[in-house]
């Protein structure tokens, strides 16, 4: 077993603009197959980053002023990691290596959101159906807020994530600066992503389920869930911090993996924003639930602790069991060793921004989560029982509200992600299984319940739970054309839990 906290945590490089266009930045990055060290007792990595690093550098952009950026595929011709080209999207007719860019959370046009089928190849030798142009446009028109880029391409978005294809992306604004939150080298995206590894270095993935025997090979997995964890590419690393406020953005980027973090020492999190930005209030949160694609906008204090070595652990409980606290219950340490630099003036106000609440809108979508079996006896998991190549079946109208109520009949956990909006949580509530699958009725089983208090401002994924139903409110703009909605279990996405979704004048 690699030994923990002997590394410590890389700080993402900050990505500069290579010029401009008609007064608009122009960045251009390319993904490139590299090896890296991610543990300072493993042989060098291969894997794929983004100007060759993995994870890819970070953009800090400013609110209302966009961005240009040009992706460009530089990887080899074939993949290291196992596809299955039984899997829409990834058969053999297409290219192995294709690759498209997703700014999640980003409030985008259709032709630069990276739709799945608008994928590219090397040097932009092929392209895919609803490839659209090269040059990417970000308009940053949203406030303050963490999102974060990754590949999407269609049916091998698991593996193109997994290799290394992911990094933060940071809106900043004037009404966020004004709140003099902790800044600078006291403000740190953290990228957790679980990983397993070959003795030689190589990134481990699985090449078939555990069942069925009947399975291609190789085949897609139900998910995925590696024996190490990774913050910013490095396995479980440490940082020394200074006994003082740290404003943390917590990504999980973790194919298939929860995590409920916590603090050894019992330090609570201050939750000051989520997937869409700031919350109205700061939250005391001694827990912290983050499913994947989520993100979290905490304040840690350290300010009490000199001398101590506090470890961010992991308890999510996964049918009924928790992670082992050698490996997967741990994430990193912080050792708090450093005296203070200098002073810390940071504060951490009462009000931190407006969210209006969502009550008026104009249609209500009832929406299953649901499952079937393949032809080869592999689940597949379905957004309202339907294929991606099915007509599109949710049209929103440019301007108006829904209300979408996910109703989750399977044993999973489903992060539902819509590109395009943000959106607010109304409630989640039991219903009775037995009698929505004999009889299609709807029947509540306990109370409407709120929201946690973290979950209250806006988000672009949301926790659909087993056996519950999950109501989202959700203002469709500011741009009309096609976008998707998924599962962001990549594998489940992967495999037909994606489905598009057409916003019309």
């Amino acid at each position: 077993m690699l030994k923990k906290f002997v590394d410590r945590l890389p700080i993402m490089k900050t990505i500069r603009p290579t010029g401009h266009i008609k007064n608009v930045p122009f960045y251009e990055l390319n993904m490139q197959e590299t090896f890296q060290k991610l543990h300072s007792d493993l042989p060098p990595t291969k894997v794929w980053g983004y100007n060759g690093l993995y994870p890819g550098p970070t953009f800090h952009v400013q609110r209302h002023q966009p961005i240009h950026v040009l992706w460009k595929n530089e990887l080899p011709d074939r993949h290291f990691l196992p596809v299955d080209t039984t899997v829409h999207g990834a058969e053999k007719h297409n290219p192995e290596v294709r690759t498209v860019v997703h700014l999640h959370g980003g409030v985008t046009p259709d032709t630069s959101d990276g739709y799945p089928e608008a994928w590219f190849t090397r040097n932009f030798q092929k392209v895919g159906p609803h490839f659209t142009n090269r040059l990417y446009t970000y308009p940053n028109h949203q406030p303050s807020t963490n999102l974060w880029y990754h590949d999407h391409a269609m049916g091998i978005t698991r593996l193109n994530i997994y290799a290394g294809l992911a990094g933060m992306y940071i809106i900043h604004d004037q009404e966020e600066k004004r709140l003099n939150l902790p800044c600078g080298p006291y403000d740190i995206p953290l990228i957790i992503q679980d990983r397993s590894f070959h003795k030689d270095g190589r990134l481990f993935y699985p090449s078939e389920p555990d069942k069925p025997e009947t399975a291609p090979h190789p085949s897609v997995v139900p998910d995925f869930f590696g024996d190490t964890i990774l913050v910013n590419g490095r396995v479980w690393p440490y940082m020394n911090v200074e006994p003082r406020r740290y404003r943390f953005r917590i990504l999980n980027g973790s194919n298939s993996r929860f995590y409920r973090l916590t603090l050894s020492n019992g330090t609570p999190f201050i939750q000051i924003g989520t997937d869409q930005g700031l919350l109205e209030t700061p939250i005391l949160v001694p827990s912290l639930i983050l499913a994947p694609a989520e993100r979290a906008d905490v304040i840690i204090d350290f300010s009490t602790c000199v001398g101590e070595s506090i470890v961010l652990q992991n308890d999510f409980e996964r049918k009924g069991e928790k992670p082992d606290p050698e490996t997967t219950g741990s994430v990193m340490q912080f050792r708090i060793v450093h005296s203070l630099s200098c002073q810390d003036k940071s504060s951490i106000p009462a009000h931190l921004a407006s969210v209006p609440k969502l009550t008026q809108y104009q249609q209500n979508r009832t929406l299953r989560l649901n499952m079937r079996k393949d032809s080869y006896g592999r689940n597949i998991h379905l957004l309202d029982d339907r294929l991606w190549s099915e007509p599109v079946s949710e049209t929103p109208k440019l301007g108006q509200t829904e209300i979408w109520t996910l109703i989750n009949e399977t044993q999973d956990i489903h992060p539902i992600h819509l590109h395009l909006v943000r959106f607010q949580i109304l409630d989640r509530q039991p219903f009775d299984r037995d009698v929505f699958e004999k009889e299609g009725r709807l029947i509540p089983a306990g109370p409407r319940v709120l929201p946690d208090l973290n979950e209250r401002g806006w988000k672009d994924t949301v926790r659909a739970n087993p056996g519950e139903v999950t109501r989202i409110i959700i203002p469709f703009g500011p741009y009309p054309g096609l976008f998707v909605w998924h599962c962001h279990i990549l594998e489940h996405e992967d495999y037909e839990m994606m489905r598009p979704y057409l916003v019309i004048r």
